[in-house]
């Protein structure tokens, strides 16, 4: 009787022992890229509030995406992707995510402005920060992610307006529990699934 009490133990452990170490090797296959602790970044959010990134998204795995609010094609789908993100997470009961979109014209992306643009996405303010700072600090911080983003030619519409545009990289990154960059994907184009997958394997 002991003995197949100590077989039905083992069967029982087995399926726990095997998922573990599933997630401990899809963990194993999103490499450190860079180690944004070392780089801590500080930064204003929407709220206009002084943060430290990634501080504020220290213990929790980080969806990051790169915009500017003038943007008309990639930037929109680059939120709207990670809002896409959010929503599979939520059905999957899965918590303890964060998102960050962080502007490189923070010239023209005010905290208000970026403010204004997360409202109309009726973005939830409880696990999202839309950030800007310097523009010293925005170019370390797109050296540390290996953001480029440069400005086009400016055109004006009849009535004056000015136009602007940039040529830049189009990226959504992951970001683990320690602030450690692991994995970049293409923010207008991302597989749903595939990072929702890398995020279980990474919390």
């Amino acid at each position: 009787m002991q003995n197949f009490h100590n077989i039905f133990s083992k069967l029982f452990l087995l399926p726990v022992i095997i998922t573990a170490l599933f997630y401990a090797g899809c963990k194993d296959n999103l490499p450190v890229i860079e180690d944004l602790q070392k780089r801590n970044f500080n930064l204003v959010n929407q709220d206009s509030a002084n943060v430290n990134f990634p501080g504020i998204t220290k213990g929790k795995v980080t969806v990051v995406g790169f915009i500017f609010t003038n943007c008309p094609d990639i930037c929109p789908l680059t939120v709207n992707n990670m809002q896409r993100v959010e929503k599979k997470l939520r059905e999957e009961n899965i918590d303890n995510v964060e998102f960050v979109a962080i502007s490189f014209d923070p010239e023209r992306d005010t905290p208000q402005v970026l403010k204004d643009f997360a409202e109309i996405r009726n973005i939830n303010f409880s696990n999202w920060n839309f950030l800007t700072g310097t523009q010293t600090e925005i170019d370390s911080v797109k050296n540390a992610f290996r953001i480029m983003a440069v400005v086009e030619d400016t055109s004006y519409a009849d009535d004056g307006m000015p136009y602007y545009f940039f040529v830049h990289t189009d990226r959504i990154a992951l970001v683990d529990k320690e602030g450690k960059l692991r994995k970049n994907f293409a923010g207008s184009k991302i597989n749903i699934e595939e990072i929702v997958s890398d995020i279980k394997s990474l919390r």
